[in-house]
C-alpha cells in the first residue's frame, strides 16, 4: 500500500495502538499528524521520528479539534485520512461508578470521534475523497462487567460510524470501524495476571495482539483497495468473538 503524499491525522497517537498506526502510515509514505494529551517528551520524539505534526490537546474539546484540523489544513492543504483512536478507561461496577467516571469516558472515547469527524467531514466532501476509521473495541460488542462506560462509548462509536458512512458515501468518503480484542498495550497492562490468563485461555489463537496487528487493517481500510467498503466493523480479536 502506498500512501505517498496522503495527509493523515490520528488522535491519541503517542502510545499503543495509536502510535503503531502513526508509525505504519509514516513508513508507507504518508504525512502524519497526531494528537496527544500528555507525555510531551514522547510526542516530540515521535514527531521527529516521523517528520510529522504533533498537537497537544484534549480530544474531547470541540474547539480544540477544529483548531487542530485547521492548522493541518494550513500546513498541508487538507486531510485525507482520520483515525479516531483517542480513548481512556475508568473501570468500576455501575453501583460504584461515579458520574465523572461515566462522563470522562464517554467524552474521551465517543465525543472525540464526533469532534474530529465533524472537523474533517466538509474538507473531505469538498475533496470528494476521504477515509475515516474509528477504533472501537470487542467490549462494545459483547460488553464486560465493570466497564459499562467503556462498552457504551465503544458501542456508540459503531452506530455513529454507520450513520456517518451513510451521510458521506456519495461524496467518496468512507467510514469504517476496527474493533480490536485483547491487545498488549499500556492500557491493558493494568490487568491482573490471573485475569490476563483467563482472557488468553478464551482466545482461539491463544495470544494477545500486538499494536502493529491492529495498525495493518487500519491501513487497508484507508487504502484505495478498500474504496468499496464503508459502514463496516472489522473485528481483529484472534477469534475471541465470531
Amino acid at each position: 500500500m502506498n500512501f505517498s503524499e496522503s495527509r493523515i491525522l490520528v488522535t491519541g497517537g503517542t502510545r499503543g495502538i495509536g502510535r503503531a498506526i502513526v508509525e505504519a502510515f509514516a513508513q508507507h509514505g504518508a504525512r502524519a499528524a497526531f494528537t496527544y494529551r500528555s507525555s510531551k517528551a514522547v510526542a516530540e520524539e515521535l514527531k521527529k521520528k516521523i517528520n510529522g505534526l504533533a498537537f497537544q490537546c484534549d480530544a474531547a474539546d470541540f474547539e480544540a479539534a477544529q483548531q487542530t484540523v485547521n492548522k493541518i489544513v494550513e500546513v498541508w492543504g487538507g486531510v485525507d485520512i482520520l483515525v479516531n483512536n483517542a480513548g481512556i478507561t475508568r473501570d468500576g461496577l455501575i453501583m460504584r461508578m461515579g458520574e465523572s467516571d461515566w462522563d470522562q469516558v464517554l467524552n474521551a472515547n465517543l465525543k472525540s470521534a464526533f469532534n474530529y469527524s465533524k472537523a474533517v467531514c466538509q474538507i473531505m466532501m469538498r475533496q470528494r475523497h476521504g477515509r475515516i476509521i474509528n477504533i472501537s473495541s470487542i467490549i462494545g460488542t459483547i460488553g464486560n462487567a465493570g466497564q459499562a462506560n467503556y462498552a457504551a462509548s465503544k458501542a456508540g462509536m459503531v452506530g455513529f460510524s454507520k450513520s456517518l458512512a451513510k451521510e458521506l458515501a456519495a461524496r467518496g468518503v468512507t467510514v469504517n470501524v476496527v474493533a480490536p480484542g485483547y491487545v498488549e498495550t499500556d492500557m491493558t497492562g493494568a490487568i491482573s495476571e490471573k485475569a490476563k490468563q483467563q482472557l488468553l485461555s478464551a482466545i482461539p489463537v491463544n495470544r494477545a495482539a500486538t499494536p502493529e496487528e491492529i495498525a495493518t487493517p487500519v491501513l487497508f481500510l484507508a487504502s484505495e483497495e478498500a474504496s468499496y467498503i464503508t459502514g463496516q466493523v472489522l473485528g481483529v480479536n484472534g477469534g475471541l468473538y465470531m
